[in-house]
């Protein structure tokens, strides 16, 4: 079933647009390769990528990693949280483009930063937000990853895009999100982003 992310009530529905929210997980981490300048060399654990076109939740291999590319080529809009300076750096070895630069791509950890001034992690956001957050976190991946248990690290990518996917959700509809400063206060982030100009030309 095709979900429609941008329909009003009481509003035609508007040309139904292809949204991928994707995450990636990696094989090794920062301490591995030299740094978090060298996420190139990080390599495809899991990554998953949620379709609106079908309303799946699709899981990729490193070997699959093309096939991950090839389906975010295929999108109106690529969501996720920190891709531009995480996930297309991890996937630049699978591919001669410069992704950051040419897929339609709407960044939530960017766009809130550009808001706030200051980053957030997503589980900040989901918590306060949605009263959820991520199953685990980059480190325990990494250590699921070196046991062989490519499972769970499947199951937490999965979890990791439904929040990226309800938070995202959530902006479109209510126009704002929240998190907790420091002191533990909930606070607004006003969202009311106009994705027009984000999709896909031609």
């Amino acid at each position: 079933m095709e979900i429609d992310f941008f329909k009003k009530p009481g509003e035609n529905a508007a040309p139904k647009k292809r949204v991928v929210v994707f995450d990636i997980e990696t094989r090794l981490g920062a301490d591995e390769v030299g740094g978090w300048g060298n996420k190139h060399l990080m390599r495809v654990a899991v990554a998953v990528a949620h379709d609106s076109l079908d309303g799946s939740f699709k899981v990729f291999y490193e070997e699959q990693a093309k096939e991950l590319i090839a389906l975010l080529k295929c999108a109106d809009l690529v969501v996720g949280y920190n891709i531009r300076n995480f996930d297309y750096a991890v996937l630049r070895p699978y591919t001669d483009e410069q992704l950051e630069k040419t897929l339609p791509t709407f960044d939530l950890c960017e766009e809130v930063e550009k808001i706030l001034r200051f980053r957030l992690k997503l589980d900040s956001i989901a918590q306060s937000t949605l009263g959820v957050g991520k199953s685990a976190d980059g480190l325990q991946s990494l250590k699921w990853v070196k046991e062989g248990k490519l499972d769970l690290v499947r199951d937490y990518c999965i979890q990791d895009v439904k929040v990226t996917l309800d938070v995202f959700n959530y902006a479109l509809e209510n126009k704002k999100l929240f998190y907790a400063d420091k002191s533990g206060k909930k606070k607004e982030i006003p969202a009311a982003w106009d994705l027009a100009p984000r999709y896909r030309r031609g």
